[in-house]
């Protein structure tokens, strides 16, 4: 469960990462950061932080932040009332994101996934995005991802977002587990 004062810490920290990575928001969109915490109560491995700027129909684009080291967990964006799943395409915007998707597996990935959690990071093909660079993720496909030792910051670009109907590898995870408090 988030607490008022785990979300306080964990937004205002997303907010001096958008601010090193030159990424401007409003007060409105600086009250409205979420924290997404999977009910795991371990935010500060698995979670990440995010603004939503636009979330309609078409189109949805979000400022995805992650602090050293921290991880979103193995899910995918299931096809939904017979629409494809959400395609997303995560440009690196500051620090290092190592992203996993479905795919040949590399010898030895440079991340590891979270200690204990393991086994619920299956994904290991490894794609490393540097600010400017992105990758486009395919509906349905499973992924996880990273951020290396100084944090990252990544631009999403994507079709309508329902992230209440992802699919985690996890079990425990509560897809809708973002919150304001």
């Amino acid at each position: 469960m988030l607490t008022k004062e785990v979300y306080e810490k964990y937004s205002a920290e997303a907010a001096k990462y958008l601010e090193k990575a030159g990424i401007a928001i409003t007060e409105k969109e600086r009250a409205e950061i979420q924290v997404a915490e999977y009910d795991l109560g371990c935010v500060e491995k698995i979670g990440l932080e995010l603004v939503v700027y636009v979330n309609t129909e078409r189109c949805c684009a979000k400022e995805l932040v992650l602090l050293p080291n921290q991880t979103c967990p193995e899910h995918r964006h299931p096809a939904i009332d017979g629409k494809p799943g959400k395609e997303e395409t995560f440009r690196c915007r500051y620090g290092k994101v190592y992203l996993y998707v479905e795919g040949e597996p590399v010898e030895k990935t440079q991340v590891a996934p979270p200690e204990g959690e393991e086994q619920y990071f299956t994904c290991k093909h490894e794609i490393v995005l540097n600010p400017g660079e992105q990758y486009t993720i395919m509906p349905n496909t499973l992924h996880w991802f990273k951020a290396g030792e100084e944090g990252a910051v990544v631009s999403e670009f994507s079709t309508k977002s329902m992230d209440e109907f992802d699919i985690y590898t996890d079990p425990r995870i509560n897809a809708a587990g973002k919150r304001n408090v």
